[in-house]
């Protein structure tokens, strides 16, 4: 099997963990395994490195300070597997070997990446290489960066490009957690979770694999993150499933709107609960919800409005700070869904603007980490479609 390890910062953040990972390597080669890796800086020396920085410099000087972590580790790391006997190197930018390009405006030269992951792939059979993480390097031979999470940049697109069977990513946490295990009691390891439940929760703080690795899986290539203190690189922790979808898609029914007013519903804690129940209880699923200041928004089927429209309007003569229901027909969504979504600044803009400009009303736009949803008149579908479609 042939697998890219990803050691993090903290699992090399001294000379024991990296005594445990050379071990975990070294197991794995001696078992057959094409065993490629990607080490972080130890511990915290990027954000040290970037600390001490208190003077004007360039973007190739400041790539050049921080590349100084990474060259570091895979120097460690290389010279703890030589002394178990493994035939190992190291590699950074300017190494003859070096894989990770990047273009004239910084992004990542898919055709000549994948031309030399290709190669190195090649001579994975009897060789342990110690790849930099976060760092690449120009056409013209600079030391360039790959931003926030790059060594899981480098570890999934490495995969990609050499064919790799698995990407294990190996850190601080025991894969993905039902929750916060600092924070609540009894929180367990999840077995499996999909790119797309998995880049909701990193888009939103969970600090497991960077959103920006997640856009090289795809089906063929499978994704684990191990907890360091695991030692071993073949099985355990969380596997990530599935691959980024990129998805246009208008909504073949027609929704109703409903919206409940209410003085101060903001500091009423669990009235959007309350709401939900009782549309709940009459089997009504709502497809979306969007709150303000003084009211709450609740989309429906259309044939299930006259229904919902009944159920709040009991809720609303039940509760003094509750004020009307009002109801308004023929809506439809078109909904936009990628994992590069959160990396496009002004990606709203350039949706709303030509919808402006075209005449287009939008009664409401509901954000999540990865998708816009576009709320339109019925009559308008085909055209919101058509321009979020030219768009993307």
């Amino acid at each position: 099997m042939r697998v890219v390890a990803k050691f993090g910062g903290t699992s090399l953040g001294s000379g024991d963990r990296i005594n445990r990972a050379a071990d975990s390597i070294a197991a794995a080669v001696e078992q057959g395994h094409e065993i490629a890796v990607v080490a972080s800086a130890m511990g915290s020396t990027t954000d040290d490195l970037l600390d001490e920085i208190k003077f004007d410099t360039s973007d190739a000087d400041r790539a050049e300070i921080v590349s100084m972590g990474e060259r570091t580790s895979v120097r460690m790391l290389k010279a703890a597997l030589t002394s178990r006997g493994v035939n190992a190197l190291f590699l950074e930018p300017g190494s003859d070997l070096w894989p990770v390009i990047t273009n004239a405006v910084g992004e990542v030269d898919v055709e000549e990446t994948s031309k030399r992951a290709a190669k190195l792939a090649e001579d994975l059979d009897g060789v342990v290489p110690v790849i930099t993480g976060f760092l690449a390097q120009s056409l013209d031979g600079d030391v360039t960066t790959l931003g926030r999470g790059g060594s899981d940049t480098t570890a999934v697109m490495l995969g990609k490009y050499m064919n790799a069977d698995e990407v294990v990513i190996v850190t601080d946490v025991e894969g993905v957690m039902t929750g916060d295990p600092h924070v609540v009691e009894g929180a367990r390891n999840v077995g499996r979770i999909t790119v797309d439940e998995l880049r909701n929760l990193s888009f939103r703080g969970a600090e497991v694999v960077a959103p920006s690795a997640l856009s090289y899986k795809d089906d063929a290539l499978d994704v684990r993150v191990v907890h360091y203190q695991h030692g071993d690189l073949l099985s355990g922790g969380t596997r990530i499933e599935g691959k980024f979808t990129n998805l246009i898609d208008m909504q073949e029914h027609r929704l109703a709107c409903l919206t409940v007013a209410g003085r101060a519903i903001r500091n009423r804690p669990g009235i959007l609960a309350d709401l939900s129940k009782a549309l709940r209880g009459s089997e009504i699923n709502v497809e979306a919800v969007a709150s303000g200041m003084d009211s709450i928004t609740f989309y429906v089927a259309e044939d299930h409005a006259e229904e919902a429209e009944t159920v709040l309007h009991d809720e609303v003569v039940n509760d003094e700070l509750l004020s009307s229901v009002t109801v308004e027909d023929d809506i439809a969504v078109v909904r936009v869904t990628g994992g590069e979504l959160p990396n496009r600044p002004g990606v709203l803009q350039n949706i709303v603007t030509p919808l402006a400009e075209a005449g287009i009303n939008l009664h409401d736009v509901i954000t999540s980490a990865t998708s816009v949803a576009l709320f339109v008149a019925w009559d308008d579908r085909e055209e919101t479609l058509k321009i979020v479609q030219d768009e993307f």
